[in-house]
């Protein structure tokens, strides 16, 4: 039986699996590879905490793997020299692997492809990560959609569940390719151990990924639809990592929820911002580094001094909710989606930062770190992208918590110096006159003068762009 590469990138799962499939359906023993080339990335290279997640997720993969006979070669980039040298060494006639839709990653796989076939190997890419492909969707005049609502109309009138596929019992016997390296060579995980915290609260792999989705459907989804706006609650999936990386599926996620159909529905349509997000970033590739509105371009963003962004990285701000979204952020590597916006809101608005600072900085300490949602989330908050809230939408950071975290519980959580408060003193401990040791006395910034300013500056934007 010949001999085919299976090229593992963000799909670290067996079960499930489009290029594990092809592989086996068309008579191949599979080869099972990956390749460490971050260099490849173009500018967002992957960050820290996505590092540390990626570690211990190719540690499970390689687990699962030898537990049914194979192991996973691990190849240091070039990705095409890489792919040449091991096909050649294990007589390889075939390459199969998942599509990624990153602008730099879908240029350098498209360039693969044309040298692998040029070679004479057979070289496929599938589909392992989306609903509907970006490209599948378009509008009556066959453009690509700028607004999600529309989008999901068409997108979700195309889905097609697919079968099942479980990854076989037992795969051939895999011997190291030349020049593999060990997991920790790779030097993911961080030597000073800055994300001990993370694994109190994540499971990376595959199984982990199924503990997640089961957790969910057992004790949140019932309730989701009223419990996903509090961040104190457990109401969300937290799928998001494990979606990033692959070791699940969006439709392994669609064939659990149906039992609960109307939340279900609705958790299914959040999964389609998601396939948004990749049709937008495919469709307009310069989103990441650029305004989607060009109105924007001339916008008089704020030159903040280094001690004030670091306030609000590090939850000093003196506003607890985005203090505690902050800080849940640098415990966990993840960050509750309503608090995201809050958080987001605040620095664009409030701050009058440029939003790429903020996607900078989830981008290097968010596990779930994707380009395509986080520049569609961060472009849609600052008022600058495809079907954003309007820049004159400025969330009141202290109304959002009231509404979302009426106990205060999530604030005193993340910000045990508040705990010790009132629930109604832990959302603007300020305004009672409050003091409390080791936490701002005041916002670094006016909430009501800041609001007022930001939209000053829209209207210069606005009657710029009018003249």
């Amino acid at each position: 039986m010949p001999n085919a590469l299976v090229w593992f990138r963000n799909d670290l799962r067996l079960n499930d699996q489009p290029a594990l499939q092809a592989a086996l359906r068309g008579g191949f023993n599979p080869i099972p590879l990956y390749i460490h080339a971050p260099e490849e990335e173009g500018a967002w290279l992957p960050g820290a905490a996505s590092d540390a997640w990626r570690h211990r997720s190719l540690l499970a993969l390689d687990a699962s793997l030898r537990a049914r006979g194979s192991r996973l070669s691990i190849l240091r980039g070039p990705s095409l020299e890489a792919l040449q040298r091991a096909a050649a060494e294990c007589g390889a006639e075939a390459v199969f692997w998942t599509r990624r839709y990153e602008p730099a990653i879908e240029l350098r796989d498209a360039g693969i492809k044309r040298a692998l076939r040029g070679a004479g190997l057979r070289a496929e890419s599938l589909n392992g990560s989306l609903m509907v492909e970006p490209w599948q969707v378009e509008s009556k005049q066959g453009d690509p959609y700028r607004v999600f609502t529309p989008y999901w109309r068409t997108a979700s009138a195309q889905l097609r569940m697919p079968a099942s596929m479980p990854a076989p019992e037992r795969f051939p016997d895999a011997t190291p390719l030349a020049g593999a390296v060990g997991i920790d060579d790779l030097r993911l995980a961080p030597s000073v151990h800055w994300d001990e915290g993370f694994w109190r609260h994540w499971i990376p792999g595959e199984a982990g990924a199924h503990a997640a989705l089961a957790r969910f459907i057992e004790q949140a989804l019932a309730d989701y639809v009223q419990a996903r706006d509090f961040p104190a609650d457990f109401g969300t999936s937290r799928l998001s990592p494990h979606l990033h990386f692959g070791e699940i599926s969006p439709w392994q996620i669609a064939r659990s929820i149906r039992q609960l159909p109307e939340s279900g529905d609705v958790y299914l349509r959040q999964l389609g911002w998601r396939e948004f997000a990749n049709h937008v970033l495919h469709h307009f590739p310069e989103t990441p580094e650029s305004n989607f509105n060009h109105r924007f371009d001339g916008f008089p963003w704020a030159d903040v001094p280094d001690t004030t962004l670091d306030a609000w990285r590090h939850g000093r701000t003196g506003v607890p909710i985005v203090d505690a979204g902050m800080r849940e952020l640098w415990a966990t590597g993840w960050m509750h989606n309503r608090v995201r916006m809050i958080v987001a809101s605040f620095l664009t608005k409030n701050l009058r930062v440029h939003w790429k600072h903020g996607a900078a900085w989830f981008w290097d300490t968010l596990v779930d770190a994707n380009l395509a949602n986080n520049t569609l989330g961060w472009q849609w908050v600052a008022g600058t992208g495809v079907d954003a809230a309007p820049y004159i939408r400025v969330f009141n950071p202290v109304l959002q918590s009231q509404r979302f975290d009426p106990a205060g519980e999530y604030i005193a959580r993340w910000i045990p110096e508040l705990a010790g408060l009132s629930a109604k003193e832990r959302h603007a401990p300020w305004i009672s006159g409050r003091r409390v040791a080791g936490y701002p006395a005041a916002p670094i910034v006016d909430l009501a003068t800041s609001r007022l300013e930001a939209l000053k500056a829209f209207e210069q934007v606005r009657a710029a762009k009018s003249g």
